[in-house]
């Protein structure tokens, strides 16, 4: 198990590059992205800026406002702003404080696997992604499973978990 610090005590103080009052700290970073926790404190602002990778802007704490092109909103905790490859985007604050995890992609684009993800359903091929294409067919055996237990019956939820 591997445990990664962020947040008071671990950021750097002067933030990322083109940044005005904003603390950061890489927790991870590796060929398939980087993932930041920035915070914000009042009238602290990202400058305007691009990256050639998509990248997530998750608001953790506090509230402020991103721009990403022409475009502006506030945000608050528990939303999550997506900020397109090769558009100018940016974050700020004005009386407010914010947290947020930033997570830039990095890689191939996934748009094989977008059908799947949006839900639409797909043919089964034999043989993996050198059939596919080809109309191959594969039967699917029902897979063998059992449900969990069910709680006992002395269980109280405001206890946490059962174990």
């Amino acid at each position: 198990m591997e445990i990664r610090r962020f947040g008071v005590g671990h950021r750097r103080p002067d933030g990322p590059s083109g940044s005005t009052g904003v603390s950061g700290q890489v927790i991870h970073s590796d060929g398939r992205g980087t993932v930041s926790e920035l915070a914000f404190g009042r009238h602290a602002s990202i400058e305007p800026h691009s990256s050639p990778h998509p990248t997530w802007f998750v608001v953790i704490e506090g509230g402020g406002l991103v721009g990403v092109g022409g475009e502006r909103a506030r945000v608050a905790a528990g939303e999550a702003v997506l900020w397109p490859p090769g558009i100018a985007h940016a974050a700020w604050t004005e009386l407010s404080e914010m947290r947020a995890i930033v997570v830039e992609l990095a890689g191939a684009d996934d748009a094989v696997l977008r059908g799947l993800l949006e839900g639409r359903a797909r043919e089964l091929v034999q043989g993996g992604s050198a059939d596919v294409g080809r109309g191959a067919s594969a039967t699917v055996e029902r897979g063998d499973g059992e449900l969990v237990a069910a709680p006992p019956s002395d269980y109280d939820p405001a206890e946490g978990e059962p174990v």
